[in-house]
């Protein structure tokens, strides 16, 4: 075939890229969530009547930005606004993807012709005996030249294209990842920040605690003196108060142990960070729900999987491209001379053009194999995407599900703590008018006490439980912050 046909040819059949284009894999989402129940979850109104949602569209009821600051802890908020300038994990994550972003410029550097230019000055001498050598002739000449080559490779069948769709696709799951790993660090931080100040709680609870101990056992001591108890009243006293002591003990090693985690976060030195004590007095924030069709929009996980699911078929049209004609254009000119007076002038001039095109005819079904080989892939991430979009909205009902449960185990609690007093004044009124053992009023305090610390315990794990509702929901994430 000439090559004015050839190239006719491909013009008229290289418009549209060889391959698959890309449709997002489908997945339908539940109309409502199923898990409700907690009071602080703002559930949208129901869909009207023959209504749409728009998925794409962030709705003006969801968290944005900085999602921490519902808690209205100006602590927290310092905390958190230092994770991203400072902590090392995140900023690997930022060069990951600008090294992402950076592959999209190499593949579009595809598109266009490689230019190259260059220049060379000699003086030569040849033997004057060489073979075939003309009687007279010279043996000394200068060899002066300045040129420039071209080539470039039409991207008739889009496999440049195709590259680049990979590419950006690729980049755009790096993006994708990196909010990922922000959220999760922030809502890490937001986590260990609560369970801290909710050791500051029990620490409170068992400071308060260790001091009315003290008391009784001062006061036993003196009625011992006295010869109105016992000395095995005395040492029941000393126990329970140095048991308590114990636990005191442990609750403020817990807390140092996540004030390191914090800063680690943070990037700080463990030493160098020192939290006041601040006991969890905070009232639970509202968390708006929104509805379980924006959830495949609003988390960076199932944005990275759904990118790599378009990098993956892309591979499956450079694949492809492969069974079509390797096509080149080059083209070659510039200027050479024996005599610098002459070098760069028109007798001088130098030129070529031409183009070549291959066909491989022969490879014992590589292409064929690589082909099968990309397409079992992008159904392999295709398939990932949607293990990502149904354990996302399982994670959500799952969240909602503590939140509800914690709640109603919260009431109880309630109901428990205030029983156990009761108990407790019920005893110290009979152990006083002397109708029973010192045993049952400590009895009656080591359950109050226990108590008081699973109530406390229970706030501290609904907060938790409302940080891990934000992370299952995305933050404030949405897929409008990748990049293009």
């Amino acid at each position: 075939m000439p090559t004015s046909a050839l190239l006719a040819f491909a013009f008229v059949t290289g418009c549209k890229p060889v391959g698959p284009n890309y449709n997002r894999p489908g997945f339908t989402a539940p109309d409502t969530y199923k898990e409700t129940g907690a009071s602080i979850v703002t559930v949208p109104p129901p869909n009207p009547q023959g209504g749409n949602w728009q998925p794409a569209n962030p709705s003006d009821g969801m968290l944005k930005g900085k999602w921490w600051e519902i808690y209205n802890d100006p602590e927290l908020n310092r905390l958190e606004d230092q994770i991203v300038p400072a902590n090392m994990t995140l900023r690997a994550a930022l060069e990951t993807y600008m090294a992402a972003r950076d592959q999209v410029a190499v593949a579009r550097a595809n598109f266009f012709p490689t230019l190259s230019a260059g220049g060379s000055l000699s003086r030569d001498r040849v033997s004057a005996n060489r073979p075939l050598a003309v009687a007279g002739s010279q043996t000394t000449y200068g060899d002066f030249q300045l040129g420039g080559q071209a080539s470039w490779a039409p991207d008739f069948w889009g496999r440049i294209r195709r590259t680049v769709e990979q590419a950006r696709a690729s980049a755009q799951a790096s993006a994708a990842d990196m909010a990922t790993l922000d959220l999760s660090l922030h809502a890490e931080l937001a986590q260990d920040y609560f369970e801290l100040r909710g050791l500051d709680s029990q620490s409170r609870l068992l400071s308060s605690t260790v001091a009315d101990y003290e008391h009784q056992l001062d006061l036993n001591q003196k009625l011992l003196q006295g010869g109105l108890t016992t000395e095995v009243t005395v040492a029941e006293a000393q126990t329970q108060l140095e048991t308590t002591r114990a636990q005191l003990v442990d609750v403020n090693e817990a807390r140092a142990e996540y004030e390191h985690a914090i800063a680690t976060l943070i990037n700080q030195e463990a030493g160098s960070l020192t939290l006041p004590p601040s006991p969890l007095d905070l009232a639970l924030p509202q968390i708006p729900l929104g509805v379980p069709s924006q959830l495949v929009e609003r988390r960076p996980d199932i944005a990275a999987a759904e990118r790599r699911v378009a990098a993956a078929n892309a591979q499956v049209g450079i694949a492809v491209s492969a069974y079509y004609p390797n096509i080149n254009l080059s083209g070659a000119g510039g200027f050479e001379s024996t005599n610098g007076g002459t070098w760069i002038q028109g007798p001088s001039s130098l030129w070529s053009l031409g183009a070549q095109a291959s066909e491989l005819l022969f490879d014992a079904g590589q292409r064929h194999a690589l082909t099968d080989q990309a397409r079992h892939a992008y159904e392999a991430q295709a398939d990932n995407y949607r293990a990502t979009v149904l354990g996302a909205f399982n994670e959500v009902e799952d969240k909602l599900s503590d939140l509800r449960v914690l709640e109603q185990e919260l009431v109880v609690e309630h109901r428990a703590v205030a029983a156990a007093q009761h108990s407790l004044d019920l005893s110290s009124q009979r152990f006083q008018g002397g109708t029973t053992s010192y045993l049952e009023v400590l009895v009656a305090e080591s359950t109050l006490l226990t108590n008081q610390r699973t109530d406390t315990d229970l706030q501290t794990r609904q907060f938790a439980a409302s940080v891990q509702l934000i992370l299952a929901l995305g933050g404030g994430w949405d897929v409008t912050q990748l990049p293009k």
